[in-house]
């Protein structure tokens, strides 16, 4: 476990989270560098010697000091932006190990990651597969591309972040996808060596998996007959973590195992995109209490953390434990909304929250924050953005310092 109170103060490994507020200030976000690194060695020793590529979603935390800790273990890298890229080059990471999804790549982005030499385009469309051919064209280069299947599966999960559903902008109809295939043969500058998916984050159920991994497959072999020489299959990502208590996760090793099983004997390279499952429960959000007030309806505890550190509650509605950061004493417990200064009624990070009582003061650790937190942020009523602190083992160093006021008007 990443987290654990000791001497009944709430620790990140062996450093106190109330030493980092004290000297980093409030808010502000914490990682586990030995939490990133166990879930990553998870995934890439769960597949064994069968050839394969864990290819980190960098959408998920893209700070430079994660990118590096990954790459320097030996991830591959999957990117949805031109941005992203360079922050993975940026960081010493490898383009040959990188993947190019999104469904809006422009050609700009595209030229720029030919020029990197990346693994593969994840291509969205019989349009941007044009697209890619003809700029390879212009370059002189052939560009690997794989075409992501709409598998219409269900992921059951939260319909904004559901991707494999016919409804859904990703990727193209497991039923057209032969025929787009057929077309592409045509295109001089790029090679049709994968087959590619994404249905869905945040899965706790992982039979939906299961039956995409079969489905895949089955288009696999079917692309083989018809002379598409698919050598790589991308199953993406999606696994979820614990954001409640009564939440479990899926095993890394149990679910990669069961997908080895399933493409043994198919002669296939296996990529995954994991994210949140790596990194999520890795982080924390600091915040400390500012008020506690008291309505005619309800009771709040204001704390200096906002929706712009953390939307995650007001976008997706979505569950962070919040625990103190000293080890309640007592069992006196409240009721209470926990809210932030932004003038947002949305500005919320818990709602009708059961949990121990806490004073004006008191520092608390937002949970499971490793994921779509800071990444999500911005200076919405130009608060400036908050630092990130990264502990190692028993040491820990800001990895991004908190903005200043002069950096809320910088290029304006």
């Amino acid at each position: 476990m990443a987290y654990s109170y000791q001497h009944k103060t709430l620790h990140c490994g062996q450093v106190s989270l109330a030493d980092i507020a004290a000297s980093a200030g409030t808010p502000c976000y914490v990682y586990s560098a030995d939490d990133i690194l166990e879930r990553y060695h998870a995934y890439d020793q769960a597949f064994g010697d069968h050839p394969h590529q864990v290819c980190y979603a960098v959408k998920a935390n893209s700070n430079l000091s994660l990118l590096r800790l990954l790459a320097a273990a030996g991830a591959g890298f999957d990117i949805v932006s031109g941005g992203e890229l360079y922050r993975v080059l940026q960081a010493g990471g490898d383009p040959t190990k990188t993947v190019f999804a999104g469904v809006g790549k422009t050609a700009e982005e595209i030229e720029y990651a030919l020029a990197n030499k990346i693994h593969t385009f994840n291509c969205e469309s019989e349009a941007e597969l044009e697209l890619i051919d003809g700029l390879a064209r212009k370059h002189g280069v052939t560009a690997r591309v794989a075409l992501r299947v709409n598998p219409d599966v269900d992921a059951s999960t939260h319909p904004y972040i559901s991707t494999g559903l016919r409804e859904h902008k990703f990727g193209v109809d497991i039923s057209e996808v032969e025929a787009v295939y057929a077309r592409a043969k045509r295109l001089g500058h790029i090679a049709l060596e994968g087959v590619s998916c994404h249905i869905g984050s945040q899965l706790l159920d992982t039979d939906p998996m299961m039956e995409t991994v079969d489905k895949m497959l089955a288009l696999v072999g079917r692309l083989r007959s018809n002379g598409i020489p698919i050598r790589h299959l991308d199953l993406g990502g999606g696994l979820g973590v614990a954001y409640k208590p009564q939440d479990k996760a899926p095993s890394i090793a149990e679910v990669i195992g069961a997908i080895g099983r399933k493409v043994e004997g198919h002669d296939l390279e296996i990529m995954v995109e994991p994210g949140r499952s790596i990194v999520g429960a890795a982080g924390v959000l600091l915040t400390r209490v500012l008020f506690r007030k008291q309505t005619p309806r309800k009771e709040f505890i204001v704390v200096d953390a906002a929706m712009n550190d953390l939307i995650r509650p007001a976008l997706y509605q979505s569950h962070h434990e919040i625990i103190p950061v000293e080890e309640p004493c007592e069992e006196q417990r409240m009721l209470a909304d926990v809210v932030g200064p932004v003038c947002e009624t949305g500005d919320f990070l818990a709602r009708n929250r059961e949990m121990p009582a806490v004073l004006p003061g008191a520092l608390m650790a937002v949970c499971t924050a490793g994921a779509y937190g800071f990444v999500l942020s911005s200076n919405y009523n130009s608060r400036p953005r908050v630092p990130e602190v990264l502990v190692e083992g028993a040491t820990w160093r800001i990895i991004r310092r908190r903005e200043t006021l002069e950096d809320l008007i910088r290029g304006e």
